[in-house]
């Protein structure tokens, strides 16, 4: 692909709002298998679909993750949350990714502690239809349902490590979302409720059922929400810990079950 073409990409993404259009431009050229799919690939890009689903996939904590139309784009800050979740883990753990979207946080867990038990769950379908692409690499297994309701029973009291990047915006905050969040994500995968923290009350409740002795239930949220998250924890009967990232913009609360 000549330079002239890809000058006139970069000039393309960079008119339609495109931060990093040279990037992008790279990118979309070195996955397009023909001149007519780039042109097409160029066309969704310019209005407004995010890069990920163009190209297919994400790249989250060094791993490529597939990530179809429709799914919840895996963040950076969501980095943060596998750091710890890795740190507190030990190989062989049995892990669960709650509100897993498509299966990265699960995925990045299992390839940076080698191997562990790990199970992923979504409520919606499309989501779950991709996680089962990216979880199955490394040996997971995927369940579509409401949070622990599709579970084996046997996990009870067994769990390690629950992960739960759960939906946290405020509804009405929605609108305040860029648009590539809200036009081409699921809702589910956004809304948090009245105060964002709908889904985090719903995990959080039935935790301890599932945890192991020892075991830690890390959810990912806001710095402003975290004081209600933490309270949630306690209420719940685990012993919580606020953990920040400034470089990331990301915030997790740990709770424990002694």
């Amino acid at each position: 692909m000549d330079d002239q073409i890809k000058k006139s990409i970069t000039e393309k993404l960079r008119t339609a709002g495109c931060v990093f259009a040279e990037e992008e431009a790279r990118l979309l050229i070195s996955e397009a298998q023909t001149s007519d799919a780039l042109f097409d690939m160029v066309s969704l890009r310019i209005t407004g679909t995010p890069l990920e689903h163009v190209l297919g996939w994400a790249e989250f904590c060094g791993n490529r993750i597939a990530v179809d139309p429709g799914v919840f784009v895996p963040r950076r800050r969501t980095e943060f949350l596998v750091q710890k979740a890795t740190a507190l883990s030990v190989p062989g753990a049995i892990v669960v990714d709650l509100c897993c979207g498509s299966g990265a946080v699960g995925v990045a867990i299992a390839k940076a502690l080698g191997s562990i038990e790990l199970y992923a769950v979504d409520i919606d379908p499309t989501a779950a239809s991709c996680a089962l692409r990216n979880v199955t690499t490394v040996g997971g297994f995927v369940f579509e349902g409401d949070l622990y309701e599709p579970l084996p029973a046997k996990l009870r009291g067994k769990v390690d490590i629950l992960v739960a990047n759960a939906p946290y915006v405020p509804t009405e905050a929605i609108q305040l979302l860029p648009q590539d969040a809200r036009l081409y994500e699921p809702m589910a995968a956004l809304d948090g409720g009245n105060d964002g923290l709908d889904i985090q009350r719903k995990v959080a409740k039935e935790a301890s059922l599932w945890l192991a002795r020892g075991g830690h239930l890390l959810i990912e949220t806001s710095e402003r929400q975290a004081p209600k998250t933490i309270e949630i924890s306690t209420q719940n009967g685990l012993i919580p810990q606020m953990i920040r990232n400034d470089d990331l913009d990301a915030t997790i609360v740990i709770g424990t079950k002694l």
